[in-house]
C-alpha cells in the first residue's frame, strides 16, 4: 500500500520540473515542408468548418457529461457543446497561416458518414491503416458520438478535426497535430506511434501553438494557452509515467496535472518578460 511518505516523494518528483516556473512547452515551430497532402481532400466542394445543428437537450447533456473534464482543466468551456466565434477565428487564422486547405473542422457536429468518405480520399495513408485503425477511428466516433462524450481530437485518418471545447487554444492545438502530420512521409505508422507514445505529438504540437502565438505578441493567447494546455500537457505525463509506476499511477496523474496548473499560471505572471525574450532571440527564425 502507498504510504504518506511514498506519496509525498512522488509528487515532490511530479512537480520538480513545473516548480520552477520552466518553460517546458517553449515556443518552437513545426516546419511547413516537406507536404504530404491528399489532393482529393483539397478539392473537396464544402467548407474547411462546419458546424453541427444545435439539439439543447444533446448538448446539455453532453455538458453535463464533459463535467470531469471541466475540473481537471479547471475551465467551464471545456467539451460546452457549444463554439463560439473567437475560436471559430483562432482556427480560420491558423488554418491560413499553416495552409491546411485538406482539413476539415467539425465543430460539435455528428457525421460519420462524411468522414468515411474522407477516409476513403486520404491516400496519403495507406489503405492498410485506412480500413483498420482508420475504420476504428470512424466507427468509434459513430457509437460513442463526440456529441454527448465529447472530447477533441484530430483524426488523422480522416484529417478531421473534432472540436467541443470554446477554448481557441485547444483549437490551436488540434490543428497543429494536423500540420505535424501534414509533412510526415507515413503518416499512418505516425499514427500507430501516437497511439503508444502520444508525448512526443503533443509536445510539438503544443510548442508550435506557443511558437504562433508569441510570434502574434498575442499576450492574452499565450495566457489562455499557459493556463489550459500546461495541465493538458500533465495528463499525457501522468500517462506515461503511470505505464512504468503502476502502483502510483493514479497520484502520479494527478500529481502531474496538478503540477501542469500550477506551472501555467507561474509562467502567465510573466508573460511580459517571455514576449520581449522572444522578439528578441527568436522572432527572425526561420517558421
Amino acid at each position: 500500500m502507498l504510504n504518506v511518505h511514498h506519496l509525498s516523494l512522488v509528487l515532490l518528483l511530479t512537480w520538480l520540473p513545473w516548480l520552477a516556473g520552466c518553460h517546458v512547452l517553449s515556443p518552437q515551430p513545426i516546419a511547413m515542408h516537406p507536404r504530404n497532402v491528399a489532393p482529393e481532400l483539397i478539392l473537396e466542394d464544402e467548407p474547411e468548418i462546419e458546424a453541427g445543428r444545435p439539439i439543447w437537450w444533446l448538448d446539455c447533456a453532453g455538458w453535463v457529461w464533459g463535467i470531469p473534464g471541466k475540473l481537471l482543466l479547471w475551465d467551464r468551456r471545456i467539451d460546452n457543446h457549444r463554439i463560439t466565434e473567437p475560436t471559430i477565428e483562432a482556427a480560420t487564422d491558423y488554418m491560413q497561416d499553416a495552409h491546411l486547405a485538406h482539413i476539415k473542422v467539425r465543430l460539435n457536429q455528428y457525421a460519420p458518414l462524411k468522414d468515411f468518405h474522407r477516409l476513403r480520399k486520404n491516400r496519403t495513408v495507406g489503405w492498410p491503416y485506412r480500413y483498420t485503425l482508420g475504420l476504428l477511428s470512424v466507427g468509434g466516433e459513430a457509437i460513442f458520438p463526440g456529441r454527448l462524450i465529447g472530447g477533441d481530437h484530430f483524426n488523422p485518418y480522416t484529417q478531421t478535426v473534432h472540436l467541443y471545447s470554446d477554448v481557441p487554444a485547444i483549437a490551436l492545438h488540434e490543428l497543429a497535430h494536423a500540420k505535424d502530420f501534414a509533412r510526415r512521409k507515413y503518416p499512418g505508422t505516425y499514427g500507430l506511434l501516437y497511439l503508444w507514445t502520444p508525448l512526443f505529438h503533443e509536445t510539438l504540437a503544443s510548442r508550435d501553438v506557443m511558437d504562433y502565438l508569441y510570434a502574434r505578441s498575442d499576450r492574452a493567447g499565450i495566457i489562455e494557452a499557459n493556463r489550459v494546455l500546461y495541465p493538458a500537457y500533465g495528463t499525457y505525463v501522468g500517462s506515461s509515467l503511470g505505464m512504468f509506476a503502476p502502483a502510483v499511477a493514479t497520484p502520479l496523474y494527478y500529481g502531474t496535472v496538478l503540477g501542469g496548473h500550477l506551472n501555467g499560471r507561474m509562467l502567465s505572471r510573466e508573460v511580459d518578460a517571455h514576449l520581449h525574450e522572444y522578439q528578441t532571440l527568436f522572432a527572425s527564425r526561420p517558421r
